[in-house]
């Protein structure tokens, strides 16, 4: 029998009693199932209820085949090394005891002999060179940590596999490595992720949202196609509505004309005096009836009608992609904005990564600064902003220039969204800063919630909002792995904002599709210290 996992009338609910999911009926077989939706919507808490370590509050889950997860680096003791991680350290001591002449009763009937060479096999599968498997977890890099502990799942052989957000803070060669496999999967896969790239892969794709769960075969691009056609009849299901509302309306119009003109006609008779009083009263109250029961019909169909006009456009909304007008930051096409000269540095106690390096940015340009991690690119965002002081050499920024991390420190986390951007655009007045947070999604009291109360992808949006809001944009913009742990509909409000701004951009990225989308022109790759 094939692997396969079954949700039947799944329910699950916080502590607290928020609801996140409600007869949720899905089912995942053999191929590989893409799973996003909004950050907030469930999607980490939906394959932890598949994996077992969270109990649904309600319905079932019928797994056929043995479920294993990724673990989170969130979930590793400091003092773990890769045997732990990979769970073989007993089976590696066993080894060991009878290398040295002196196994137990029971070693040579538990000896896995293949274990090292099936160890450092997988390894290999994820780009890992060899690694001893004493080697403490900590030592090493972040994205290497990702890469272990997918091997790590792969060396237990499992039969369906769920991944969460399997490419942060992976470079190149990392993100590779994880779609090779992800291709090559044969059994039932449900990925968590906002790596288009990756969702390219899928063959199914499941969107999350607080109403549930929709269904699409095919890849990402199959869904966006998908979704256009539902944009289309969604905008024309609008139109209907609104043109319903304005032929009611004009029905109502024509109807009230008509009975000023019945009514004035009615006071001419009763004037005249040549008809019985009583035959009049009952035709005045017969033509009263007929109004009112008219009038009550037609606010009916209205109340309908609006209200469908306004559940489109809300859903519109959604599924419309992000655009929005910025004010410009006033760059020259021929103006030198960022001038580097045989540039050397480092962070202080690391030695300098980057070592003479000379580069300029003239004018609106946007280029992406590519290599492996640990090359270097946040280093030289770090000498470029002046947070980190050169060692030798030069970089000098000419004009007004802002650097935004994954961190956004230019933030007060205490204060509200509103108050940042007034603070840092002190010569925007109450209309246009409501104006400006209303283009990046931030409406109404939405403006007022703590900095230190967002998400990943909503902190973004409001460092994007006090940075390319205000009256006048910074003409240098520089990113550091914007996308990274950002929603779908979050890199898609980044990706409008980039689109709309005329500065420099400098960008790090290993997001192929988001630097396709912004324009990226041209590329400076660093292989550490060169």
């Amino acid at each position: 029998m094939s692997s396969s996992i079954a949700l039947k009338n799944l329910s699950w609910a916080t502590p607290d009693g928020q609801h996140l999911f409600t007869d949720l009926n899905l089912s995942f077989g053999p191929g590989r199932t893409g799973l996003i939706g909004n950050n907030g919507t469930g999607k980490s808490t939906l394959l932890k209820l598949i994996d077992g370590s969270l109990s649904p509050s309600g319905g079932s889950i019928s797994r056929v085949g043995r479920v294993a997860m990724m673990r989170q680096l969130a979930q590793i003791d400091d003092s773990q090394t890769l045997a732990d991680i990979f769970g073989m350290r007993d089976a590696l001591a066993c080894l060991d005891r009878i290398e040295r002449g002196s196994p137990t009763d029971d070693d040579l009937d538990k000896a896995d002999w293949s274990l090292t060479a099936r160890y450092h096999d997988t390894l290999a599968q994820v780009a890992l060179t060899a690694m001893d498997p004493d080697r403490p977890f900590t030592e090493l890099s972040g994205g290497e940590k990702t890469r272990a502990l997918l091997a790590a799942l792969l060396f237990s052989a499992p039969d369906v596999i769920l991944l969460d957000e399997p490419t942060n803070n992976l470079d190149e060669d990392g993100r590779a490595a994880i779609a090779d496999i992800v291709t090559g999967w044969r059994g039932p896969a449900i990925i968590v992720s906002h790596d288009r790239s990756l969702l390219e892969r899928m063959d199914h794709i499941v969107e999350l949202t607080s109403l549930g769960a929709q269904s699409y075969g095919g890849n990402w691009s199959d869904y966006c196609a998908r979704k256009a056609i539902d944009l289309q009849a969604t905008e024309h299901r609008r139109d209907v509505a609104e043109q319903t509302v304005r032929d009611i309306d004009r029905r109502a119009q024509a109807r009230q004309e008509q009975k000023q003109k019945r009514d004035a006609a009615g006071k001419r008779k009763r004037a005249r005096g040549d008809q019985p009083k009583i035959l009049l009263d009952g035709m005045k109250e017969r033509a009263q009836r007929t109004s009112s029961a008219n009038a009550r019909l037609a606010d009916r169909q209205r109340r309908v009608a609006a209200q469908q006009a306004t559940d489109a456009r809300a859903q519109i909304e959604t599924l419309q992609p992000l655009s929005m007008s910025l004010n410009s930051s006033g760059l020259a096409n021929g103006k030198t904005i960022v001038d580097v000269r045989e540039l050397t540095g480092g962070h202080p106690g690391t030695g300098p990564i980057i070592q003479d390096l000379s580069l300029t940015l003239t004018g609106p340009e946007r280029v992406a600064i590519t290599g492996a991690n640990g090359a270097g690119k946040s280093t030289l965002l770090h000498l470029l902003s002046g947070r980190v002081p050169p060692i030798s050499g030069s970089a000098r920024i000419n004009g007004h220039a802002v650097i935004l991390d994954q961190h956004m420190d230019l933030l007060d986390p205490a204060l509200s969204i509103r108050d940042n951007f007034r603070r840092l655009n002190p010569d925007a007045d109450e209309n246009a800063c409501r104006s400006a947070l209303a283009r990046f999604q931030f409406r109404a009291d939405a403006a007022l919630q703590a900095v230190g109360s967002l998400s990943g992808g909503e902190m973004l949006r409001a460092g994007l909002a006090a940075v390319l809001g205000g009256p006048r944009p910074p003409q240098l913009l520089m990113l550091d792995e914007p996308t990274n742990h950002l929603d779908l509909r979050s890199i898609e409000a980044l990706e409008a904002a980039l689109t709309a701004y005329d500065g420099a951009l400098l960008v790090i990225s290993h997001d192929e599709t988001f630097l396709q989308k912004i324009g990226i022109e041209r590329r400076i790759h660093l292989e550490g210290d060169r």
